[in-house]
């Protein structure tokens, strides 16, 4: 199936990709891909570093003629968020990705796609391993971990880079030039309960919350698209105010940065609330699916009477955390005051499990105000500390503050309209979370900008990358590196 990739255009840029989506690379097991780089590099007999953290610099000297023109860092990063369907198998640790083509978009086979941020990493290849494409003296820096807590970026050291320009390639949009980014900080609730005995004369269900679109929990957080675990707790609430329902277990989302998409529940009511219960269940399913139709046409939620399980959730304990979830703010907290439709704020309620006499309840805050971050992580400390629970601040990370004065920027939005018919780039900060800032706080007087192909569902199954919008990002990467100012 991969095969059908390999025969795209650009065709050095896809088989680099393919080659890549090949090495199983999950954030915090980057080694295999790691020993890939580094072995690429050292194939071509190029200057290859791995640092004490394991990021990958590769440099390249300047092709001729380009030996006056500032030197440049082309950044992206080599690990790729790993969710996959339920009904998928797939190993993420052991197996390469299955590609297939499907009109004008890649796809996966039931999982990410790894284009975030693969196909930065083979543009980067394909130019290091080019003996034709014009370009200056050149870095190219693979970092680790970006989606996990950014410690490849955190840990790269000052020193290790003589660029003078940083050319990120890690946005999504292809009309857009990145020039700033969200800082962000996990925040974690957890606390233990006693399990208690299930009451007698009891029915069990198992609810089913699936078919979620997910998505990028910074870039996607203002589509309105549902959360599991908020729609979960939803049902669990009210399903405790009107019948008394006991929890059992509770298992929904995954990765911090990925919007939930499926939650479990495994819950007990009085079999004397049975059929009010089940009309009630219903009614509410039919009104979140109505609240979500324009945007989630797929959702499906399923309630199924199962085995009675031998244990609940504290009594107290589960009102408490049922509380919490509903008072945790999910989705965007604050816009931006000073630039147009940008997401300062936002959360992402991201995973929730409740389990043999242990609850964790993990979040991604994200903003590009740092009091912003802090003041909304503050809230949801509040929220979860009322229950009862211990909440821990971990992986903080700088936004990275635009810079209009950049002298790569006004080389790029000319280069963009020469190549568009006149059409101008849209120059914006972004949501996400690029390393940027945090690459800047090592190396200040680096100019930073970030730039992509279109890819959509990006940390979901259904990521997928533009054919021909890679083409036109491949074109225009060329030119970039052609025109970039003299020293």
């Amino acid at each position: 199936m991969s095969q059908e990739v390999r025969t795209l255009e650009p065709n050095g840029l896809w088989n680099k990709f393919a080659d890549l989506n090949a090495v199983p690379r999950p954030s915090k097991k980057e080694e295999r891909v790691i020993a890939f780089m580094k072995k690429f590099g050292e194939d071509l007999g190029l200057e290859t570093v791995i640092d004490e953290v394991g990021n990958v610099i590769v440099k390249k000297p300047a092709t001729s003629g380009m030996e006056d023109r500032k030197a440049i860092v082309m950044q992206s990063h080599l690990d790729m968020v790993h969710q996959k369907n339920s009904d998928t198998e797939f190993d993420f640790d052991t197996q390469g990705i299955e590609m297939v083509v499907d009109g004008d978009w890649v796809r996966a086979k039931g999982t990410t796609l790894g284009a975030d941020n693969g196909l930065g990493v083979a543009t980067i290849m394909a130019i290091l391993e080019s003996k034709t494409i014009a370009h200056p003296a050149l870095e190219a820096l693979f970092t680790i971990d970006e989606e996990t807590g950014m410690t490849g970026a955190m840990g790269l050291k000052g020193g290790l880079l003589e660029g003078e320009i940083l050319l990120n390639l890690d946005t999504e949009e292809d009309d857009e030039i990145g020039i700033g980014c969200a800082g962000g900080i996990d925040v974690t609730a957890t606390r233990s309960y006693v399990e208690e005995p299930t009451p007698e004369d009891v029915i069990a269900y198992k609810i089913e919350i699936s078919g979620l679109q997910g998505g990028h929990s910074g870039m996607d957080i203002h589509k309105g698209f549902g959360n599991a675990n908020v729609l979960m707790n939803r049902l669990l609430f009210d399903g405790f105010e009107n019948f008394g329902l006991r929890i059992s277990e509770v298992n929904g989302g995954s990765l911090r940065n990925a919007i939930p998409r499926e939650s479990f529940a495994l819950v007990v009511i009085d079999k004397v609330h049975q059929e009010a219960f089940e009309f009630e269940m219903q009614l509410q399913i039919d009104t979140i699916k109505k609240e979500f139709a324009t945007v989630e046409a797929d959702l499906d939620i399923t309630y199924t009477v199962t085995e009675t399980p031998s244990e609940v959730v504290e009594l107290g304990v589960q009102e408490g955390i049922t509380r919490s979830l509903y008072a945790a703010h999910n989705g965007v907290y604050r816009l931006s005051p000073d630039i147009e439709d940008l997401v300062e704020t936002s959360n992402n309620v991201a995973r929730v499990i409740i389990k043999d006499g242990e609850i964790k309840v993990g979040c991604l805050t994200r903003s590009s105000v740092e009091s912003g971050k802090m003041d909304l992580a503050t809230k949801l400390r509040a929220a979860f500390e009322l229950s009862g629970c211990e909440v821990e601040f971990s992986g903080s990370y700088p936004g990275w503050e635009p810079n209009m004065n950049a002298s790569i920027l006004p080389v790029m939005v000319d280069l963009y309209k020469k190549l568009n018919n006149n059409s101008a780039p849209h120059v914006a900060a972004c949501h996400a979370g690029l390393e940027c800032g945090i690459l800047g706080t090592n190396y200040p007087d680096m100019e930073m900008i970030s730039f992509g192909p279109t890819i959509r569902g990006a940390h979901s199954p259904d990521e997928r990358a533009s054919i021909s919008s890679t083409q036109k990002y491949w074109n225009y990467v060329l030119e970039v590196l052609k025109n970039i100012p003299k020293k």
